[in-house]
């Protein structure tokens, strides 16, 4: 693997809470490359979906494909021969949530569309997938106290992650580092920060594992 400067698409992915804006910003602003970040604040359905995901699943999600092939728009004007882009998305993971919170007949609709308006977009040069214990995700979504994410209840949290982890089970379009951030704190302390750097700078394969014990 080159070194996370060289990169020139660095994606980062995970449930709720895992940590996946802060680490992108982190990184961001730690190897000077530009951002492409999610918006969920934009999405007005986002937390009336949190609190009857029923009703409100299908609005919800094709309010953010759009945001999403907006933003996929975007990162094909950038340049990235001459900067370095960080997301903290992966268009593909549209259809982890949709196959997760939309019933069968929503999903047909939804994969119509998806068909029609989603771009092709060439992969990133590395995904790092945060993963986290479904307790650790709820602790976390609490103590940032976002009312958007009030609804969000734990079993949701569970099944979000149990999703994630059966996503990239079968996820091969891109090398995959996939980092247990129950321990590993990148966003606030230097030198977990500087592990996850030299984790990076040393992958060999295309799918390999951090994990930092208590």
């Amino acid at each position: 693997m080159s070194e996370p400067a060289q990169l020139r698409h660095i994606a980062i992915e995970g449930p709720i809470g895992a940590g996946k804006t802060s680490l992108a910003q982190r990184l961001g602003r730690h190897l000077g490359a530009q951002l492409l970040l999610e918006q969920p604040e934009a999405n007005p359905f986002l937390e009336r979906f949190y609190r009857d995901r029923k009703r409100f699943a299908l609005s919800t999600q094709l309010c953010f494909l759009l945001q999403r092939a907006a933003q996929m728009a975007e990162l094909g004007q950038l340049d990235l021969f001459q900067g370095q882009v960080i997301t903290d998305f992966l268009l593909d993971k549209d259809a982890l949530f949709a196959r997760l919170t939309l019933s069968d007949e929503e999903l047909k609709l939804y994969q119509t569309i998806h068909a029609h308006i989603a771009p092709s977009a060439p992969p990133p040069d590395l995904v790092i997938y945060l993963q986290a214990s479904s307790e650790t995700l709820a602790a976390r979504v609490a103590r940032r106290a976002n009312p958007i994410e009030a609804g969000i209840t734990e079993s949701y949290l569970r099944a979000l992650a149990e999703s994630y982890a059966g996503f990239f089970h079968h996820y091969d379009a891109a090398p995959v580092l996939i980092v247990n951030s129950e321990h590993l704190n990148p966003t606030s302390r230097d030198e977990d920060l500087q592990l996850l750097l030299e984790r990076i700078q040393a992958m060999r394969g295309r799918r390999e594992y951090f994990n930092v014990g208590s």
